[in-house]
């Protein structure tokens, strides 16, 4: 672990080693030493703060991830408002990223501390590859081009260095709205899309309810399902219950498949559980184009696998689906107002 006070990483310690069967290989009080100690002690899984004296934890991040990639956990003392550097860090690369304050360090035997083992279980296995700046180049998209008027897309785990990588090569004149489902943990999605929109050409917002789907990225807010009217505009639900998700891929992909129908894209990149395979196949079934991300390429393949056993188009590296999207014939959809 990488944590620059030695009370919390006393705390934290005790927490991950509770039950016995995960252990802490080595605690570093700052980035330069973690760096150092790696190919030494070559953990399954970092922990790290992005606060650090020194190098921060952003800047570390992208170093580990460009030249000896491993999953990574983020826990942030930095949310909401000041969560901009923790979002940063998975994009570029952290697999998830924790609050410090939804941990209760003092209780490791209780539901809080057993459901956080599990994850840094999960973690611990998932497939890491280099940051997709140094090797996910943009392959042609196979067979003809695809009219659209609008690509929703679905991810949990490793999907924020993806949407990095995806919308950072698309041209600001880029036509298609992009509605986003991205799984994370609360007080992470706007900072996400402040370091998004500073980072790429095309424009990338929270989505909020009547705002016509235009041109750009629209990201669905915590705790709320984003959907496509047949106006054409966003609308957000707050309350109801679909599956263990708000927001849902699944919520999201059905409202694309109803509007949009054969325009409508649907896209499932890496993430643990099923959200988004439902979704998808509704896609394809209403003559729409559905891809979901190949498992080589994905940190966990759990909604990928799900979404290809349910059906999907076609199953695609990055690079191209990447490729696939910037082929994309824009169509607007029947309805909407111009």
């Amino acid at each position: 672990m990488c944590e620059d006070s030695r009370v919390y990483a006393v705390a934290l310690r005790r927490m991950l080693e509770y039950d016995g069967d995960i252990e802490v290989l080595a605690v570093c009080g700052t980035a330069e030493q973690a760096i150092a100690a790696l190919p030494g002690v070559r953990p399954d899984l970092l922990t790290m703060d992005v606060e650090l004296p020194g190098m921060d934890g952003l800047e570390a991040i992208g170093e580990i991830m460009s030249s000896r990639p491993l999953p990574i956990l983020v826990l942030s003392s930095h949310v909401g408002a000041g969560g901009d550097k923790a979002a940063a860090a998975l994009a570029v690369g952290a697999l998830d990223a924790i609050a410090k304050d939804e941990l209760d360090l003092h209780d490791p035997a209780g539901g809080m501390g057993a459901a956080f083992r599990h994850r840094v279980r999960v973690l611990s296995q998932a497939g890491v590859i280099r940051h997709p700046g140094f090797t996910l180049a943009t392959r042609p998209a196979r067979g003809r081009a695809h009219r659209a008027a609008v690509v929703g897309i679905c991810s949990s785990v490793g999907g924020p260095e993806l949407l990095m990588f995806l919308l950072s090569a698309l041209p600001a004149d880029y036509p298609v709205p992009l509605l986003i489902v991205q799984h994370m943990a609360a007080g992470f999605t706007d900072g996400l899309v402040r370091w998004l929109d500073r980072a790429v050409a095309i424009p990338v917002r929270v989505a909020t309810a009547g705002t016509r789907a235009t041109a750009g990225a629209w990201i669905a807010p915590h705790g709320s399902h984003l959907t496509l009217t047949g106006a054409g505009e966003l609308a957000l639900d707050s309350r109801t219950a679909v599956g263990p998700h708000r927001p849902s891929g699944d919520v999201l992909l059905d409202s694309i498949a109803e509007t949009a129908g054969r325009a409508g894209v649907a896209i499932v990149l890496s993430g643990m559980g099923r959200d988004g395979a439902a979704g998808a196949a509704a896609v394809r079934r209403r003559g729409g184009l559905a891809i979901a991300q190949d498992e080589k390429s994905s940190a966990v393949f759990g909604m990928p696998k799900a979404a290809i056993d349910q059906g999907v188009d076609v199953v695609l590296a990055p690079g191209e689906i990447l490729g696939c999207l910037l082929r994309l014939r824009h169509e607007p959809l029947a309805g909407a107002r111009v």
